[in-house]
């Protein structure tokens, strides 16, 4: 067996296990995508979403969703709460999200985008509690 083979082989079952690991912890009624989002958004605060999406996700394109209930999710806490320049900001942020991991391959990224996406929306939320 080739090293490449061996290499990869041994990646699949990671993931796959680690994917085992993490649905046994998700609070989710099942796994399902509509489930889970149902979770997020039954969660009592963005840092209970946050934890749904961390207990969840997938580490792929999927996580996109997710990502997106926990950001309304976290926005409700504080986006009205917002003044104009600090919208705009607001919205800096997100952007430098979005473009981090524009130019690279795979869904990972697209993961760790909505993952970084909702990170930004908690830490708003938190400023706003101060």
């Amino acid at each position: 067996m080739s090293l490449k083979l061996r290499v990869a082989s041994v990646a699949l079952l990671m993931a796959l296990s680690t994917a085992a690991a993490v649905a046994a912890d998700c609070p989710a009624k099942s796994t399902q995508m509509d489930d889970i989002v149902a979770a997020i958004n039954a969660a009592p605060g963005c840092d209970a979403a946050m934890t749904v999406f961390g207990a969840c996700e997938s580490g792929a394109s999927g996580d996109v969703q997710l990502g997106t209930a926990v950001e309304k999710k976290c926005e409700g806490d504080f986006l009205s709460h917002l003044t104009t320049p600090q919208k705009h900001a607001y919205q800096r942020d997100m952007d430098v999200c979005d473009r981090k991991y524009r130019n690279k391959s795979g869904t990972m990224y697209l993961s760790a985008t909505a993952f970084c996406r909702a990170q930004i929306a908690q830490r708003y939320a938190h400023k706003t509690r101060k």
